[in-house]
């Protein structure tokens, strides 16, 4: 269990595998969450499109526009 509370359960979208990071899009309802990942972190999870996943926000981590 971790202490964060912004986690999201949702779907993932996409993973596009660069050379040193990995781009991961998650579907939260209508929503969509996008990750910068390492790629080793991507392939250790083995993450592919479908997989059910959580995503962990921090709140130190989120920008707000008006």
């Amino acid at each position: 269990m971790l202490s964060a509370r912004n986690q999201f359960q949702g779907t993932v979208k996409s993973v596009k595998l660069g050379g040193v990071m990995a781009e991961v899009v998650i579907t939260v309802g209508a929503l969509e969450i996008v990750s910068a990942i390492t790629r080793t972190s991507a392939e250790q999870l083995s993450l592919k499109a479908g997989d059910q996943v959580i995503a962990v926000i921090k709140s130190t981590e989120v920008l707000i526009d008006k």
